[in-house]
């Protein structure tokens, strides 16, 4: 049997493989739910994810995976309108028009800035289509020096910056340009005339985690399950024990994949991964009127939040029983931030006293309802030298034969976190347990 600690995108992912192989596989969740950072909530329509999702063109996998799961009909490519808020006016960036119209920004800093989003370096007047095709490259360069040099200081000062404060606060410094070139190619996908192309499911994505857990079975995972040890014999991986409501347990297995955040992995193995994580703070409010017209505001000045997201200017609010719902974003760099600290009635009032200041037409009564989401380690910081602290995906020399991992700090998630990158992850791990197993039974055949 085949082990699986954690039952999100990556741990699902890999069951579902192995299973496609004919393999024996339990997934061990620790909490009551699978899906992980794609958990819900339940709206008057559809269920909603509690920390906003959406796909993008480059999510190959994962559209993939839908087809095979019979939900390829179920995937709407939409149009997501995207707006900066700058001094008090919000400026729509969809189309080559809007983008022209951007005041903020020069002629010139804009053409630079739209070479560099294509892909295209026009340092020295020769343009080079090859320049960002290794981001490696950039791994030890900070983003401050390559947009500068890449760009203009002006494209850094007037429209990097401030989305870096939002993202990494006092972290910004130290993220490497790896991670920003990644960021564009992940985000790249535009149709000029309408705006950014993305993705998602009708209904959420849940229907995708259900589908994922019908064709794994529900009968091989088991929720409200902790793994707690995992124990070796000889130089291989041979149980695991398993806490659950009725006790402890233990589960002989042939291998193992650790599809959690890296400080499970070193609980259960003690391998250590120096990749720093940072939280997020997320609230959903249920609104009975619209705040905005865009999708995605991106805000430059210093407010306590880095984000709005008004989810039904994406997907129609008829599915949610025409409920307005947005999204207030704002991640954390560590526990001992203020926000991290305050309550959820706290936060709220911190919120909405800004979206009032921002927007002095909102009434703050149109909010209905409002549900505050937390996690402490929601996405990786990508640090200069990040490549040099992934996990690998097999640890048979650092930890034991037959251990493998698919959670967040893999290379799979990097230089972009996302549901694409766990399932590519979990993939990895089974394709190389899968290899492993045939390589074994090859050479049984052969001794015998």
């Amino acid at each position: 049997m085949i082990g699986v600690v954690g039952g999100g995108i990556a741990g699902l992912a890999a069951a579902y493989r192995l299973r496609q192989r004919g393999y024996d596989v339990q997934v061990f969740e620790a909490t009551d739910d699978v899906g992980g950072l794609a958990a819900v909530y339940e709206t008057a329509g559809d269920d909603i994810e509690k920390f906003y999702h959406h796909l993008s063109k480059s999510e190959e996998t994962i559209v993939e995976l839908a087809e095979e799961l019979g939900l390829g009909d179920k995937l709407q490519w939409r149009v997501g309108k995207n707006a900066y808020y700058v001094n008090g006016v919000v400026h729509p960036l969809d189309t080559a028009w809007q983008i022209a119209a951007y005041p903020h920004m020069s002629v010139y800093d804009k053409f630079r800035l739209g070479m560099l989003t294509q892909g295209i370096d026009v340092r020295g007047g020769v343009p080079d289509f090859d320049a960002y095709d290794d981001l490696s490259e950039y791994e030890n360069v900070s983003i401050r020096d390559f947009v500068v040099e890449h760009t203009t200081q002006g494209v850094y000062d007037n429209f990097v910056d401030p989305l870096l404060d939002g993202k990494f606060g006092e972290r910004k410094n130290d993220v490497s340009a790896a991670w920003f070139l990644g960021r564009v190619r992940f985000r790249g996908e535009r149709d000029l005339l309408r705006g950014e192309i993305l993705g998602y499911f009708d209904g959420g994505f849940r229907p995708l985690l259900d589908a994922l857990v019908e064709a794994v079975g529900r009968e091989n995972i088991t929720t409200g399950a902790r793994v707690t040890g995992m124990e070796t014999e000889g130089e291989s991986v041979g149980s695991m024990t398993v806490e659950t409501e009725s006790g402890t347990e233990t589960h002989d297995v042939d291998a193992a994949v650790v599809a959690a955040m890296p400080n499970v992995l070193e609980d259960l193995t003690g391998y250590e991964c120096d990749i720093e994580f940072q939280g997020a703070v997320c609230g959903l409010a249920t609104m009975n009127e619209s705040l905005m017209d865009t999708y995605w505001l991106n805000v430059a000045h210093d407010a306590p939040f880095g984000s709005l997201i008004e989810h039904t200017n994406f997907v129609p609010k008829e599915r949610y029983g025409g409920q307005h719902l947005m999204y207030v974003a704002s991640y954390v760099q560590g526990p001992e931030e203020e926000l991290w600290q305050m309550s959820d009635e706290e936060v709220e009032s911190l919120w909405f006293d800004e979206i009032e200041s921002m927007f002095p037409g909102f009434d703050r009564s149109a909010v209905e309802q409002f549900r505050i989401a937390r996690n402490p380690r929601a996405g990786p910081i990508y640090e200069r030298g990040y490549l040099d602290m992934v996990v690998p995906y097999d640890l048979a020399d650092d930890v034991a034969e037959g251990v493998y991992y698919a959670g967040m700090a893999s290379e799979a998630q990097y230089p972009e976190r996302s549901l694409n990158g766990g399932i590519v992850a979990g993939y990895e791990c089974a394709d190389r347990i899968a290899k492993r197993v045939d390589a074994d039974a090859a050479s049984t055949v052969a001794d015998d």
